[in-house]
């Protein structure tokens, strides 16, 4: 029996070594590269570039005060249609201590003068009636009566129109009520009821009351890199890809390429303006960030075939065609216009062959 046992056990250990030879064996031999192939087809190339930017409104206007005072009233807030004339704020005049001094001394001395031609006039008209003095005399104390009282008037306007920035006899073209320039939509209010602003000048901005903008009329602003500028030219067709309409292209011309460039991270930029053609179905607000392709070059129904697919050795292109199941032939190509992605084939090969698509 040991005998027995021993010879089964030696049948199992060839065995087992047996079967280990011919599992490392098939491990370590190598499966045959197996090419999958594509055929050429039939499309439209279209080279473009892209300008990122933003839609904003062609007219956007900063309404200032022509007064310097206090803020007392705002009649408008951000999304409201204002008409051109439609009052948007009131300001409050905060008169200048020294010219209110000065106009409420003027107007003092104004009363005084009118009393005096009053009281000389009522002696002189007395005179006059009985005959005492002749027509062309009595007519100097006329005028100098209406001299002062006119002196009067103006000092009382003076007086008001310091304090309050108004005329009694000129309210409706009073500086203190401040009114759109423009029809449009109000984009922003950046002061508030109580808010000091200071007055539009030769030496001052002033202060912005309100931004009011045409949003009938959009543009595109956007930068494009030196090495393309060229390439571009006014009245080319861009197509708009808005962040925040992702679904919706909208079309647009290029109206303006700067002259001048501007360096931005090391590479230099030229700006370009396009006029964009709005859609009723969708409300483009300003600011609305946006990408746009501007097409360099187009060849529609060509010959193509993806750009992966070629093999560039020195100045010469080639593909491998299919000659044979798994056998291939290398073959000279002849391209044209590239999009990045895909390339057009003048000759060398047909939409039959089956080109090896390298791993």
């Amino acid at each position: 029996m040991k005998k027995v046992f021993r010879i089964i056990l030696l049948i199992v250990i060839i065995g087992v070594f047996i079967a280990t030879i011919y599992f490392l064996y098939q491990k370590s031999k190598k499966e045959p590269i197996i090419f999958e192939t594509e055929n050429a087809f039939i499309t439209d190339i279209i080279k473009k570039t892209v300008a990122t930017g933003s839609v904003v409104p062609r007219k956007e206007i900063e309404i200032k005060p022509q007064v310097s005072g206090i803020i007392e009233d705002v009649y408008i807030e951000p999304g409201d249609v204002v008409k051109n004339g439609d009052l948007i704020a009131k300001v409050r005049i905060i008169p200048n201590m020294i010219s209110l001094n000065n106009a409420e001394a003027r107007l003092d001395q104004a009363k005084i003068d009118f009393e005096d031609a009053k009281l000389v006039h009522e002696r002189q008209k007395k005179i006059f009636d009985e005959g005492v003095i002749p027509a062309a005399e009595f007519q100097q104390y006329e005028i100098a009566l209406n001299r002062s009282k006119s002196e009067l008037n103006s000092a009382e306007n003076n007086l008001q129109l310091i304090k309050e920035g108004v005329t009694k006899d000129s309210k409706s073209s009073t500086n203190t009520l401040i009114r759109s320039t423009i029809e449009g939509m109000v984009l922003d209010v950046p002061v508030e009821q109580g808010n000091s602003v200071i007055e539009s000048n030769t030496f001052n901005a002033g202060t912005t009351i309100a931004v009011v903008a045409d949003m009938g009329e959009m543009i595109f602003e956007g930068k494009v890199d030196e090495t393309e500028v060229g390439k571009i030219k006014t009245g080319m067709n861009l197509l708009l890809t808005i962040g925040a309409i992702e679904e919706t292209k909208f079309n647009a011309y290029l109206e303006y390429i700067s002259p001048k460039g501007v360096e931005e991270n090391g590479a230099i930029q030229f700006e370009i303006k396009a006029a964009v053609e709005l859609q009723k179905d969708f409300f483009i607000r300003a600011g609305y960030s946006a990408n746009a392709d501007i097409v360099l070059a187009r060849k529609d129904s060509v010959l193509a075939l993806a750009e992966s697919l070629l093999i560039f050795d020195e100045d010469s292109v080639f593909v491998e065609i299919e000659t044979a199941p798994q056998v291939y032939d290398k073959r000279l190509v002849k391209i044209g216009l590239s999009d990045g992605i895909n390339i057009e084939v003048l000759s060398g090969i047909t939409k039959d062959d089956k080109i090896k698509i390298p791993l």
